[in-house]
């Protein structure tokens, strides 16, 4: 059975991309903490991040740590929180949230019912930070 991430990622459920590449995708959360919140997911739906095969696991967090640098550009925060909780969606996902301090990264302070264009203002915004650093798959 198809994962709520692998049904994103085939386009069957809306989702606002900054990344696409063969191995991973770039989205945004539709629960962000902080403007920004991004989430770097496998294209395969492996249930824990343990169980990546090593190239794949070295693929996704140096996507996620390019992700973490042109987040700190586009929305000027001292720095990136690097999430991996697994819980709520049973396909490996890694949240890159910009923070100024320990609190935003409190899942307690997820926002709900965040509008699209607020999603897609944001993708858009890491997405040409993306490109600006030249990493590839940035849309």
């Amino acid at each position: 059975m198809a994962s709520l991430f692998t049904r994103i990622i085939s386009g069957e459920l809306p989702g606002h991309f900054a990344l696409r590449d063969d191995h991973c995708v770039v989205f945004m959360t539709i629960a962000p903490i902080r403007t920004g919140h991004a989430l770097v997911v496998p294209r395969e739906p492996y249930d824990h991040w343990v169980d990546l095969p090593p190239a794949l696991s070295t693929h996704v967090f140096n996507v996620a740590r390019q992700v973490g640098i042109a987040q700190r550009k586009a929305f000027g925060t001292k720095r990136v929180g690097l999430v991996i909780a697994g819980f709520e969606v049973n396909h490996c996902h890694l949240h890159c949230i910009p923070a100024d301090v320990m609190d935003d990264l409190n899942f307690a302070r997820q926002e709900q019912g965040v509008a699209a264009e607020r999603l897609a203002s944001a993708a858009a915004t890491l997405a040409a930070q993306l490109r600006n650093d030249g990493v590839p798959g940035a849309l």
